[in-house]
């Protein structure tokens, strides 16, 4: 296939019958015959001991594919029925690749001084399907690997999935107003991005305290702890923002003092509401809102009384 072009379902699997239809093809036979370093070095990798394979001069089944792997040889691979099948799913945007199956059956056991040879052919593609990964097609193909007599030694079954990766998210640009998050602080951010609206408590005394601070104004401990706010509360004091311009914001907006039911106030937006609607002693209720890909802040809209 001279040029990579997206195709469509049908087109895909018009081109995998004519891989399909290819049948078998063989490639070129492994650059080294079956030897004893070979099988040594797998057997100390795999951990295997069994001495039977030296012994009776004979390779491991599951060394198969081994023997005619390319390695680092350059232009050392043969090109498949396959090959064509996966540059066409790349180039249709199926960039993505897990295996999903592999199944070998071994024949006979592969000799000293046998040159083995691989031997390829294309099953089947299926697909478009919707799989946790994206929409993709399952690609299948066997290997068969002979030896020079012609006599097969073993058949391996590989099925792959290609598929589509979602596409990434869109990133926002960084919110200009950055909170200052610190030891004292970290915690509060933490519960943010959690949906939970955390308030500082004294490890000592209990005393519950907002802004967060490293002493306790009560009984001056440094232990701390938090509670987890209900996220209800009530507007006690606000302004409107009208000017001047504040980097990320759209004016006019609304500040506000909220008291909390957990009997200490927090400041915030108030949003989701018209201006000429907010009055001190609304009901309010917390609501998280993404500023970019990092920032979440707490903010106060209506809520029930």
């Amino acid at each position: 296939m001279s040029e990579a072009k997206p195709m469509t379902d049908e087109e895909l699997h018009d081109l995998a019958d004519k891989q399909a239809a290819l049948g078998e093809v063989r490639g070129t036979p492994a650059p080294d015959p079956v030897n004893i370093p070979m099988i040594r070095h797998w057997l100390a990798a795999m951990g295997d001991e069994n001495p039977a394979y030296l012994d009776k001069g004979v390779a491991p089944p599951a060394m198969a594919q081994v023997w005619t792997m390319q390695g680092l040889r350059a232009g050392a691979k043969d090109r498949s029925p396959v090959d064509d099948m996966m540059t066409a799913l790349n180039a249709s945007g199926y960039t993505g690749v897990v295996a999903t199956n592999c199944e070998q059956t071994y024949h006979r056991y592969a000799r000293l001084g046998e040159r083995l040879t691989p031997a390829t052919r294309f099953a089947g593609l299926a697909g478009p399907k919707k799989t946790a990964l994206g929409v993709g097609y399952f690609a299948t193909w066997n290997v068969t690997w002979y030896a020079e007599d012609d006599e097969p030694v073993a058949d391996m079954l590989f099925r792959v999935l290609k598929f589509r990766p979602p596409a990434p998210k869109a990133s926002k640009e960084p919110y200009p107003l950055q909170p200052a998050i610190n030891q004292d602080t970290a915690f509060f951010w933490e519960g943010v991005k959690k949906g939970e609206l955390r308030i500082q408590s004294c490890a000592d005394c209990g005393l519950l305290r907002h802004p967060p601070g490293p002493l306790c104004p009560h009984c001056r401990s440094a232990g701390r702890s938090y509670t987890v706010a209900s996220g209800a509360g009530a507007l006690y004091s606000y302004v409107v923002h009208h000017h001047p311009p504040v980097p990320g914001r759209e004016v006019p907006f609304v500040v506000g003092v909220v008291e909390l039911p957990e009997g200490v106030r927090i400041v915030g937006n108030v949003v989701d509401c018209p201006l000429e609607e907010v009055r001190i002693g609304m009901p309010l209720r917390v609501t998280y809102r993404p500023m970019d890909d990092e920032l979440v802040l707490p903010m106060w809209t209506p809520g029930e009384p």
